[in-house]
């Protein structure tokens, strides 16, 4: 089996993806890591991969919905805490003007005069912020924990909590208006 997911190494995507393969018990599935959505869902209906796993607040996820109707069809969803998260800062720079962030991650705090600078990933973030492409960034808190001396903490946001998905080539059922087999739906018939 094989699952594509946003990259690169040391993505949230990857993280995630990694902690439901574990939780699933699952051995042996192949991750693949793309530079895109777009070519994750390509590779998917290509049949180069088996599954996409997308987090539901990532800017292209409505793109990817709408642009692979009837193509692509979620098989499963669920809940999942990313890295934490921070807003960090180049120590050579004591009043940040520039701040590097992922889209989705523009409201986490207050980001009153710093002028955004928009990145792909996380990741993408921290190695900005290590190339002084931009003052300060929200990244992974792990990026402060590998360079103390480049970076400092400006404020911890923690993990953010998003849905995520699980795309497939064929869908569920006939009609998978409801998800009966949900974790969530077999707890609340317990109930």
């Amino acid at each position: 089996m094989r699952i594509a997911t946003l990259g690169p190494t040391g993505s949230n995507h990857e993280f995630v993806l990694q902690a439901y393969l574990h939780e699933r018990r699952a051995s042996g599935v192949e991750i693949r890591l793309e530079p895109d959505f777009l070519r994750a869902f390509d590779a998917m209906l290509r049949g180069e991969v088996d599954f996409v796993l997308q987090c539901s607040a990532h800017p292209m996820h409505a793109e990817c919905v709408g642009r692979y109707m009837y193509r692509a069809f979620p098989v499963d969803t669920f809940v999942a805490s990313s890295k934490p998260l921070a807003l960090l800062a180049r120590t050579d720079r004591p009043q940040p003007r520039t701040v590097g962030l992922q889209p989705a991650t523009r409201h986490y705090l207050p980001l009153d005069g710093l002028e955004p600078i928009a990145q792909a990933t996380t990741v993408d973030v921290a190695a900005g912020l290590l190339a002084g492409r931009f003052d300060a960034g929200i990244c992974a808190l792990e990026a402060l924990e590998r360079h103390p001396d480049a970076l400092r903490l400006v404020a911890p946001i923690g993990p953010a909590i998003d849905v995520w998905v699980l795309y497939g080539r064929e869908r569920l059922g006939s009609d998978p208006a409801l998800n009966l087999d949900a974790p969530v739906a077999q707890r609340l018939a317990a109930a």
